[in-house]
């Protein structure tokens, strides 16, 4: 069986991002577990504020277009987000909204939402990490969208002292965190894989 492909991305776009930093441990310890990580920043994706109106006049803006069909091309997706004011942060609400609105053309079939599995992490300087925020989004994800998210998720508290001068995480529960998330996507994306 081949490595399931996992994409990753931060729902933070700000230099020195803590949550961005997660997404690169992450992204490096995913092929001892099977996966093969493919790492993106959402800067690489801009997209305006959602406007129905804007929608109306031209459609979903071609960066929401090319996250949509490169999400559909991933057996599974990992997003690991900061915590703004108990939820999602601000850019990735707005992303997953555009992503939701790309409908497929004749000649591809889309499912950013209901073909890869997903899974959450997140990483805050409070001792709960960003659960509040992964609540928020498991429950837009899996009510708004009908998505598959497995249960295990990743959150690191107090992300001043979470790493190592080499991106890597200190402690032993978020590291063990990481593995039992890590172990869970790559063995759901994997059987969901053989089954297609």
């Amino acid at each position: 069986m081949t490595d399931s492909s996992i994409l990753i991305f931060s729902g933070s776009i700000r230099k020195g991002s803590t949550n961005t930093r997660l997404a690169k441990a992450i992204a490096g310890a995913l092929p001892h577990y099977g996966g093969a990580p493919n790492l993106i920043s959402l800067r690489d994706f801009p997209m305006p504020i959602y406007d129905g109106d804007l929608e109306a006049e031209s459609g979903p803006p071609v960066a929401a277009r090319n996250l949509a069909r490169l999400m559909s091309d991933h057996d599974g997706i990992i997003i690991v987000s900061p915590e703004y004011n108990a939820g999602p942060t601000p850019l990735l609400k707005n992303t997953l909204d555009w992503v939701s609105r790309v409908k497929p053309g004749e000649d591809e079939k889309l499912s950013p939402f209901k073909g890869p599995v997903f899974a959450l992490a997140g990483t805050s300087p409070g001792v709960i990490g960003t659960l509040r925020a992964m609540t928020a989004t498991r429950s837009m994800l899996e009510l708004g969208f009908g998505t598959l998210i497995v249960p295990e998720q990743l959150a690191v508290p107090q992300s001043g002292q979470a790493f190592d001068e080499d991106g890597a995480l200190t402690a032993e529960r978020p590291r063990k965190m990481m593995q039992n998330m890590l172990t869970s996507l790559v063995h759901k994306a994997g059987a969901l894989k053989e089954k297609t």
